[in-house]
């Protein structure tokens, strides 16, 4: 049996950032994934996904170039060649992972990694592979990180099962021919970018979602903002999908009123989960709650020796936010190999700056409280609103109708940043700002100090914080 200093279960974003940051401290790490490098978001998630809806911008904005002086003649898109667009950057970018695992001197196996036993004292963790050519093969390693990621969720709607009609984003994403049209069940951030993608593709699109407004988690004053914004999209809110037969969708209302839609193809977009079974957290007692394998902010199970992070924890299910467990974590490991005090308030997760983003023609992101979250736990607030058409780059590039808002939240009496929410083009470019103004705990005065490049979207921040009274 092969002794490692750590094993990581899951080769995602989590996964693979650790493997590098432990491998780059000479620490022995087995990395054991199941399929490929990279996990949901590079190989079926993130990456594919904003492949193909850079293409569907380029020949958006081209259509109404003439606007901006642009004559595009004889233009159309070409589904086959973005496909291979999509295949290239996914394949070159998994190599990349791959280079980067041998660099740092990470071991990598192809299966399925089970925990068979936790460490105890001075005795490791016991790992099987369970598939692939190493199947049955046992490893040890003084610490197990835990990356074992999403799935999705599928509902239990009668007549989803075998329907060919019936795709997953993966199906999707893995279309040889795009939809004629399209229904969205689910109008949370996999529903809306795929709806905007088809959409500015000239493809009839329809979501049906079951709470009154889509993203439920977005600030409530711009969530109707990003939807309007989406022109080629019909969205029925507050409606239940009761069944589907063939191409035909049935669903109701609160009221009872029933409708039926036919659609080329029906994506089933309701959401994820962590990926919590089947690689042994029973079988070592690892406490997993309603939303994934609990953790504190240091990434740390109830297990001592065992970490979790990314997706398979529940508490983000974002790329990034992976990416900042796995730093977590591997700080975390790397003190605790070494034998050190822990380090406890130096290096950990701040749950309530991990930004969000939601891409398409038009954008949203935030950070941070809600008005509703504020309003939900009693925090006192005060807030302002800018439109972005205060800012002339933004004008000049995308005129006036383009909808662009951003909002900002404060503590009433110290003036700290609360939360940062944005809609509108270059929004996912602008929101890492706002993330580290709030990791930082700014407050009004600190970004009122701060100079912004003109001409830049990004200004709207301090025309913001200098609204505030």
């Amino acid at each position: 049996m092969s002794a490692f200093d750590v094993i990581i279960l899951g080769g995602g974003p989590a996964g693979y950032q650790a493997a590098e940051r432990l491998g780059s401290h000479h620490r022995k790490v087995l990395l054991i994934e199941p399929q490929f490098l990279g996990g949901t978001c590079l190989n079926v998630g993130c990456i594919p996904t904003k492949t193909l809806l850079h293409s569907a911008k380029l020949y958006f904005h081209s259509r109404d170039a003439g606007s901006f002086g642009v004559t595009v003649e004889g233009l159309r898109y070409d589904w086959e060649t973005m496909q291979g667009w999509k295949e290239e950057v996914v394949t070159k970018l998994r190599e990349g992972i791959a280079f980067q695992m041998k660099r740092s001197g990470v071991a990598v196996i192809e299966g399925w990694g089970r925990l068979i036993s936790p460490p105890r004292g001075t005795e490791p963790a016991r790992v099987q592979i369970s598939q692939g050519e190493k199947a049955g093969e046992e490893y040890s390693a003084l610490a197990v990180l835990v990356c074992t990621g999403s799935v999705p969720i599928i509902p239990p709607i009668p007549g989803i099962q075998n329907n060919p009609a019936v795709v997953d984003s993966t199906g999707l994403l893995d279309s040889r021919d795009p939809p004629q049209s399209l229904v969205v069940v689910g109008g949370g951030v996999i529903g809306v970018e795929f709806a905007g993608l088809f959409s500015a593709l000239g493809v009839p699109v329809t979501v049906i979602e079951m709470t009154d407004e889509i993203l439920p988690f977005m600030d409530r004053e711009l969530a109707p903002l990003l939807r309007k914004s989406l022109k080629g999209v019909d969205f029925r809110l507050g409606f239940r999908v009761e069944k589907i037969e063939g191409n035909t969708l049935a669903y109701t209302n609160r009221e009872g009123k029933s409708e039926q839609l036919t659609a080329d193809r029906i994506l089933m977009a309701v959401g994820r989960r962590a990926q919590t079974q089947g690689w042994g957290a029973e079988t070592v007692g690892l406490d997993v709650g309603p939303q994934g394998v609990v953790v504190d902010e240091w990434m740390r199970t109830n297990i001592p020796g065992i970490w979790a992070a990314g997706d398979v924890t529940g508490r983000s299910l974002l790329a990034h936010g992976a990416y900042r467990m796995a730093d977590v974590a591997s700080q975390d490991i790397l003190t605790y190999l070494e034998g050190a005090s822990p380090r406890r308030g130096t290096f950990r997760m701040r749950w309530g700056a991990i930004p969000w983003v939601v891409y398409g023609i038009n954008e949203a992101a935030g950070v941070g409280l809600t008005e509703q979250d504020a309003q939900r736990q009693g925090i006192p607030y005060k807030k302002v609103t800018v439109p972005l058409k205060v800012s002339g780059r933004f004008v000049a590039e995308n005129g006036f109708g383009i909808p662009g808002t951003c909002k900002v939240l404060a503590d009433p009496h110290k003036g700290r940043i609360l939360g940062i929410h944005l809609v509108g083009p270059y929004a996912s470019e602008i929101i890492w700002g706002a993330a580290l103004i709030l990791e930082q705990e700014l407050r009004i005065q600190d970004v009122r100090e701060l100079i912004f490049p003109h001409p830049t979207v990004s200004e709207v921040l301090r025309d913001a914080v200098w609204a505030f009274e």
